[in-house]
C-alpha cells in the first residue's frame, strides 16, 4: 500500500508509516502527524489481494481522518477491486462478495475511487464517487500491442458471452476494422469446472489475441487455446488486466506464445518467468 500526500505547493511526497500483524491477526498501522502539515490531498493506492490487505486499508484511512485529515480530500485508487468476480448469487446460500466489498468501501466515505477496468458494470453501479478506468486506455498504455491492434494485424477472440461487450469496444476503440470472434465456455456452477470450449468462427492461419479482465489460475485460456490451436490457429496471445497467475506462466507453455497484463495485482519480479512464454507486463 502506497501514501502519497499531494502539498499545496504543488509537490508530493510518498508517506512513510509503521505497519504490521499482531501475534492475534489485528493490523496495525501509524502515521506521523508532520509528514501532512502542508496537505492538501492524500492519495492511496493499494494492491488488495487478500483479506489482511482489506483490514489494512481500513485501518489506514480511519487514522488519516484521525490525524486531523477528515476535512482532507483521502482518494482511493484500487487497480484491481476485490471479490469483483462475485457480482451476483450463483447458487443459493451464496454471498454477494462484490456488494459486501463495495460497503466497505463506500463507508470509508472517500472523495474519490479508482478501479481499472472493472468485471463487470455491478462494481461501477455499487460504488460511490467512482472513475473506472477502461480497458481500452490501459491496452494504449502498451505501444507495441496498439500498434498490432490498429493495423489489424491481430484478430480479437472473446472467451466467453461475459467478455464480448468488452472485446467490441476494443475493436472499435482501435479502428474498427479489427475481427472479432466470439468462443463460449460451459461451466458446472457447483463445481466452477470448464466441462466444454467452443469457437464461432474461422481462425485457421490467424494470429490472435484473446482479451479479458482476470486471469487467476488459466485454465479459461488454456482450454480455448487447445481449441485454437487445433482449428489452425497461427499464433495466439492473451491479453488481462489482472494477472493474479495463481499458478503461474508455465500453463501457458505450448499453448499461449504471448503473455499481456497490467501491475495491477503484482510487480513483474513477482513472477517466475517461463522460457517458452513471452511475458509483457504494463506498469503504470
Amino acid at each position: 500500500m502506497k501514501v502519497t500526500s499531494y502539498e499545496f505547493s504543488g509537490n508530493k511526497k510518498d508517506v512513510q508509516y509503521e505497519a504490521f500483524t499482531f501475534s492475534g491477526g489485528e493490523e496495525h498501522i501509524r502515521f506521523k502527524a508532520f509528514d501532512f502539515r502542508d496537505c492538501e490531498k492524500v492519495q492511496i493506492t493499494a494492491r488488495v489481494t487478500n483479506s489482511s490487505h482489506i483490514m489494512r486499508l481500513l485501518m489506514a484511512v480511519d487514522a488519516l481522518k484521525r490525524l486531523c485529515l477528515a476535512r482532507t480530500p483521502i482518494e482511493l485508487v484500487l487497480p484491481y477491486f476485490p471479490y469483483a468476480r462475485q457480482d451476483r448469487v450463483c447458487v443459493t446460500g451464496e454471498a454477494l462478495g462484490a456488494k459486501v466489498m463495495a460497503s466497505l468501501i463506500n463507508q470509508l466515505a472517500l472523495d474519490k475511487v479508482t478501479v481499472w477496468d472493472a468485471h463487470s458494470d455491478v462494481v461501477p453501479a455499487l460504488l460511490e464517487r467512482v472513475e473506472n478506468v477502461e480497458q481500452t486506455t490501459l491496452i494504449s498504455q502498451c505501444p507495441a500491442l496498439q500498434r498490432q491492434l490498429q493495423c489489424g494485424a491481430l484478430s480479437l477472440v472473446s472467451p466467453d458471452a461475459g467478455a464480448s461487450k468488452k472485446t467490441l469496444k476494443i475493436a472499435q476503440h482501435f479502428g474498427g476494422e479489427v475481427e472479432v470472434i466470439q468462443a463460449q465456455k460451459v461451466r458446472n456452477l457447483k463445481t466452477g469446472e470448464i466441462v466444454q470450449t467452443q469457437v464461432l468462427g474461422e481462425v485457421k492461419g490467424k494470429d490472435l489475441l484473446i482479451v479479458d479482465d482476470i486471469c487467476d489460475g488459466g485454465r479459461t485460456f488454456t482450454e480455448l487455446a487447445k481449441v485454437l490451436k487445433a482449428q489452425g490457429a497461427n499464433s495466439i496471445a492473451l491479453y488481462v488486466t489482472h494477472g493474479i497467475f495463481s499458478q503461474g506462466l508455465g500453463v501457458f507453455s505450448g499453448l499461449i506464445d504471448t503473455v499481456y497484463t497490467t501491475n495491477s495485482c503484482r510487480d513483474k519480479g513477482d513472477l517466475v518467468e517461463h522460457h517458452d512464454v513471452q511475458f509483457n507486463m504494463i506498469e503504470l
